[in-house]
Order: C-alpha cells, then structure tokens, then sequence
C-alpha cells in the first residue's frame, strides 16, 4: 500500500469527529424532497439540469467530501453529487445515516462525458487512489457500515470492468491485504442534504478536511496526473 493512501486513511493524529459531523451552524435546512421524474438518478436538486450524452457512476469510499472533490477534478466529470446509496431506507438523513439505522453508506454519484473519460479511468481512480478498497466497513478513523467500500454497477459491462479492476489491483500488490469493496447492483441513490454538496472546496478550512480529505484528493492528483481537468 502506497505510503501517501496510508498515512491518509489512518491517521491517528487527531481527535477527529466523523465525516458530516462538522456540519455549519448556518446550514441546517434539508435537501429537497426527491421527485419522482428522476428516480432512476439522483433524486433531490443537484443532479446537471442537462444530461444529454452524460453517463452515471456510483461509487462509495468512505467520507463523500473526499470522494466528491476526487472525481471532480478529473476531466471529462460533469458533475459530482454527494449521497447516500445501498440501504433499504428511502430519503435518508445523514443523522439516520450515521446512526447505521437504513443500511445505506455515503456515496458519490459521477456524471460524466464517456467520449472524454471511461468507467474504467473512473473504476482505476476508485480502487487505486481515492480510498483504501482493503478496509472493511471503515476508512481510517471512519469507522461503521456507512463508511464501507461499495461499487455499484448499472450494466453486465460496469460489473465485468469492475470485477477485472479488483482482480488486476490485488494481483499488483499495492495494499497489503486484499480488496473487500461490495460489487452489487445499482438500484437508487438519494442526494445528501444540501451543506455537504461541494463541502470540500467551500470549508478548506475545517480540520477533518485539512488532515484526512485533502491528502486523499492529493493521492488521486499524484498518481492520475494525466486525467485531471487542465483548469487545476
């Protein structure tokens, strides 16, 4: 396991509360309530208003502030929403979330242009920078079912790439144990409440960003150079 990814996920420097604990005084209202003409996608208000010729994918990794920022670097993304993905509960809180009463875990929903990136890229950034795929029903000092490592396939094809992804990284040995991430079916993603959409880059300061998040998205900047929108 690359030395960067661990010192990211293990951090034991800090006291830290948990990812969306920190949330702003100012911020308490809710996310919408979803609408039934975008159930099969996100299903509050931040999905792009036009997605023609966009694709979908849904990944979990731990704290979605990281994940967000990750892939929405990368070019080619659209768009990134933060949520929540794989319970039985619909319209989660991230209080029922946390308190592991719904079986969901944070998730990220990816929008994105397939002439410009493919879900493989997307899959590789997955399982080899953004978070620690070996880690069971943790990242880090994350620890709970919510924060385990999911990979939602909508397609016979996204399973098979994902499935080849997880077979290639284990036999590369680049962590130390091998990949525990669920590889299980898409059925439906909810948007998390408002102030945890973009959190990463409207609270750079707090410190759960600055000693955990950060250094994730900086792992993904390091080793994916190449894939990272020519803006940053």
């Amino acid at each position: 396991m690359t030395k960067l990814l661990s010192a990211a996920l293990g951090l034991g420097l800090f006291a830290l509360t948990a990812c969306g604990s920190q949330q702003p005084a100012q911020a308490q209202t809710k996310a919408p309530a979803p609408s039934a003409a975008v159930l099969s996608a996100s299903t509050a208000g931040f999905a792009p208003k036009n997605t023609a010729g966009l694709a979908q994918a849904t990944f979990a990794g731990g704290c979605f502030w990281a994940q967000e920022e990750a892939f929405e670097e990368l070019k080619g993304v659209k768009q990134v929403v933060s949520g929540y993905a794989g319970g039985t509960v619909p319209k989660p809180s991230y209080e029922q979330v946390a308190a592991q009463n719904t079986g969901h875990a944070e998730t990220v929903n990816i929008y994105y242009d397939p002439k410009v990136i493919s879900y493989q890229t997307l899959a590789s950034v997955f399982f080899t920078a953004s978070h620690d795929p070996t880690q069971l029903n943790r990242q880090g000092n994350d620890t709970g079912p919510e924060y385990r490592s999911v990979a939602f396939y909508r397609t016979p094809e996204e399973k098979k790439i994902i499935e080849q992804t997880i077979a290639k990284v284990n036999a590369s040995k680049q962590y130390d144990a091998k990949i525990v991430t669920q590889v299980v079916p898409f059925k439906q993603f909810w948007d998390a409440e408002d102030y945890h959409q973009g959190y990463y880059r409207l609270h750079p300061e707090n410190p759960y960003i600055e000693a955990v998040s950060a250094r994730k998205v900086e792992h993904v900047r390091k080793l994916f150079p190449q894939e990272l929108k020519q803006a940053l």
